[in-house]
């Protein structure tokens, strides 16, 4: 599935359609990209990896990464020879063309994963806790992705279940809006300007 930061119509993206392609540490479940090639041109691509074992994350010239655990308990990185360790719900920004280590002390974890060309997008990930009472937009350029618990999208007046690791696009001027209870996603993409 694709979409542009900037894409005018919101969707809700399932996870039930993604499709789970095999790599060194596990599978990988691609939600979206945009802008061309995260490895050869501008771009960027989120999606969901299961990691099961220990191993290596294949660099990615010329980007920045950031990875969400957000199933398990902690993946600790060795990221050029140093140590770094990844709890739940906590993003952490690495450059996406070092040596990249994967450790498992505490056994398989799900990772948000966020591949943006450095020189054209500034990737941002904040994860917030959803509430009932106060909707949260999802404007253009974003993606909200389902961590935990129950939620509803409203836009253009419908109402819209989400299961877990389903996403929502963003779009303005009518923004959709999540409600409901557990832990949300938010992916920025912004556009780099040229100084």
């Amino acid at each position: 599935m694709t979409g542009s930061p900037a894409s005018p119509a919101p969707a809700v993206l399932r996870a039930a359609d993604l499709r789970a392609t095999p790599w060194g540490g596990g599978t990988v479940r691609e939600i979206a990209t945009g802008g061309g090639d995260p490895g050869g041109g501008a771009g960027w691509r989120l999606g969901l990896a299961d990691v099961e074992g220990p191993g290596e994350l294949s660099p990615v010239p010329g980007t920045e990464r950031v990875l969400t655990v957000v199933d398990g308990e902690l993946l600790v990185l060795d990221v050029d020879g140093r140590e770094q360790g990844l709890e739940r719900h906590r993003p952490f920004r690495l450059p996406g063309d070092v040596p990249v280590a994967a450790a498992l002390p505490t056994g398989p974890v799900r990772v948000l994963d966020v591949v943006a060309r450095r020189e054209a997008v500034r990737a941002h990930v904040v994860v917030l806790e959803l509430s009932k009472k106060r909707p949260h937009p999802v404007f253009a350029g974003q993606f909200a992705v389902l961590l935990a618990g129950r939620a509803v999208v409203t836009a253009d007046g419908a109402e819209t279940g989400l299961a877990v690791y389903d996403t929502v696009r963003g779009a303005e001027p009518e923004s959709p809006e999540i409600t409901g209870r557990g832990f949300l996603a938010v992916v920025s993409l912004d556009p780099v300007t040229p100084s």
